[in-house]
C-alpha cells in the first residue's frame, strides 16, 4: 500500500487558476462521488487556499496518474499546463504535508486556526461516502491529534498576522470587555468592516456606520447588524464612542485635532480608544496627545504584525518537532501493517490447533460440569497467548526487519497455506 496527496495551493498555483479547481461545499458529495471512480480510497481537502486529493493505493490499484486524473477533470487544463501548477507526495512526504496542513504550518497565513476545522469536515465527509476507512482513516486521525496538539502545545495561532487582526486585538486590551462597547465606523471600507465584524462577535452592543455615500454605508451596518449615520452626525457619534474604527480611503484628514478635542471635552474622563487602518491616515495623529485617547494608526499596527510574525516563527520550530514526532508514530503504525497478515495467520494456526484439542480432550472428560469445561476453554487460551505473546511482540518491535517474519513464518509453518 502506498499513501498519495496531489493538490494545488497558494505557493504553486496563481488565484485565477486555483479558482479552476475549487470545490464548494455544496460540490463536495457529487466531487467524492466522482473520485470514487479513480479511486477505492480517497479524500478531498478544499478550501480557500487549496484543493488538495488524498488517496491509498494498493498494488495493482489506480495510483497517483488517478488523482491527477481527477484534479484535472475539474479544472480542465491542457496537461502541460497543469503540470506547472500541480504539485505531488507520496509516502512520508505525504503524511508529514497532510500534518503539516493540518497544524497551519502551510496555510498562507501562518498557525490559521480554521484549517483543522476543515481537515475534520473533509473527513467527515469522505466518511459519509464510504470512500475512506481503514487505514487511511487512521492518517487523518493522526493529522488531526497532530493539529491539536500544535495548537495546545504551542502558540503558534495566539499572535495575529494581518492589521485587522491586530486591531481587534489592540482594541481588546484597550476596551477590556467588549460587551456593552458602543462602535463607531468612520467610512465603508473592508478591512474597518472585519475589524467592526470581530467586536460584534466578541459582544459588542452598538455599532455605528458613518460615510459619506448612505448606500455603502447602510449596507455595511446591516451586514454589522448595525445602523448608518450621515457624516454630518459624525461628532455626535463619537462623544458616546468607546472604540472609533477609521477606514474611510480619503487623501485628507477625517478626524481633525480640533474634533477630537472637541468630542473629549464633551465627555470627560471617559477613554476614546480609535484605530485608523486609513492609507494616507484619517486621523490627526496629535489626537494621541489628549487625555483619555487611545490612538493606534496603521503604523503601529504594522509593528504588530511584524513582532508576531517573528513571534510565531519561534513557535513554528516547536511545532515542525511535534509534527516530527506524529509522523515518526505514523509511519511506525503504517510499516507494521505488513506483518499484520502474519500475525493473523499464527493466531488462526495456534487457535485452530487449541480448538481440535480442546475438543478431544472434553469428549473424554464427559463428566465435567458447564464451570468446569468454560475453566479448560479459558485455561488452554491462557496458555496459547503466553506461547505467542514473545513471537508476536518480537515481531511489531522488529516489522522492518523482514528476516524476523520469514524466520517466524518457518518456525510456525505458515508457508504451506500459501501465506508468507
Amino acid at each position: 500500500m502506498n499513501i498519495f496527496v496531489v493538490g494545488v495551493n497558494h505557493r504553486t498555483t496563481p488565484v485565477h487558476i486555483r479558482g479552476k479547481f475549487a470545490i464548494g461545499a455544496g460540490q463536495l458529495g457529487e466531487a467524492l462521488s466522482s473520485l470514487h471512480n479513480y479511486v477505492s480510497q480517497g479524500m478531498i481537502l478544499c478550501t480557500c487556499n487549496r484543493t488538495e486529493v488524498y488517496l491509498l493505493a494498493n498494488d495493482g490499484d489506480p495510483d497517483l496518474a488517478s488523482g491527477m486524473d481527477f484534479l484535472n477533470s475539474r479544472a480542465n487544463l491542457p496537461r502541460e499546463e497543469f503540470k506547472k501548477y500541480v504539485y505531488a507526495f507520496e509516502g512520508e512526504a505525504a503524511v508529514r504535508h497532510l500534518m503539516q496542513v493540518a497544524s497551519g504550518l502551510d496555510s498562507m497565513i501562518t498557525g490559521e486556526y480554521e484549517i483543522l476545522g476543515q481537515v475534520r469536515r473533509a473527513l467527515e465527509a469522505a466518511e459519509r461516502s464510504s470512500l475512506v476507512r481503514f487505514p487511511l482513516l487512521e492518517l487523518f486521525r493522526s493529522a488531526v491529534k497532530a493539529g491539536r496538539r500544535v495548537r495546545t502545545e504551542t502558540g503558534i495561532s495566539r499572535n495575529a498576522l494581518s492589521v485587522s487582526s491586530a486591531a481587534v486585538g489592540l482594541a481588546a486590551r484597550a476596551v477590556g470587555d467588549f460587551r456593552g462597547c458602543r462602535v463607531v465606523v468612520v467610512g465603508a471600507g473592508e478591512a474597518g468592516k472585519l475589524v467592526a465584524k470581530s467586536c460584534r462577535e466578541k459582544g459588542a452592543r452598538d455599532i455605528v456606520v458613518a460615510s459619506r455615500s448612505e448606500e455603502k454605508g447602510a449596507a455595511l451596518a446591516s451586514a454589522l447588524h448595525g445602523r448608518w449615520a450621515p457624516m454630518s452626525g459624525l461628532r455626535g457619534e463619537l462623544t458616546t464612542a468607546d472604540l472609533v474604527i477609521s477606514c474611510t480611503g480619503a487623501p485628507h484628514t477625517v478626524l481633525k485635532f480640533d474634533l477630537v478635542k472637541e468630542v473629549m471635552e464633551d465627555r470627560p474622563g471617559r477613554r476614546l480608544v480609535i484605530i485608523d487602518i486609513a492609507v494616507p491616515p484619517d486621523v490627526d495623529g496629535r489626537a494621541r496627545e489628549l487625555e483619555n485617547v487611545l490612538l493606534f494608526d496603521i503604523d503601529v499596527l504594522s509593528e504588530v504584525c511584524q513582532y508576531n510574525r517573528r513571534e510565531r516563527q519561534k513557535e513554528t520550530r516547536q511545532a515542525r518537532k511535534i509534527i516530527d514526532e506524529e509522523t515518526r508514530k505514523f509511519m511506525s503504525f503504517w510499516e507494521s501493517l505488513g506483518i499484520r497478515p502474519v500475525i493473523k495467520d499464527i493466531v488462526t494456526k495456534a487457535e485452530k490447533i487449541r480448538q481440535g484439542q480442546l475438543s478431544q480432550t472434553l469428549r473424554k472428560l464427559k463428566n465435567l460440569s458447564g464451570a468446569e469445561r468454560t475453566c479448560v476453554d479459558v485455561m488452554t487460551k491462557s496458555i496459547v497467548q503466553g506461547i505467542l505473546h514473545d513471537p508476536i511482540r518480537c515481531l511489531r518491535n522488529n516489522h522492518k526487519e523482514q528476516e524476523y517474519t520469514r524466520i517466524i513464518s518457518e518456525l510456525f509453518n505458515l508457508s504451506e497455506r500459501g501465506g508468507h
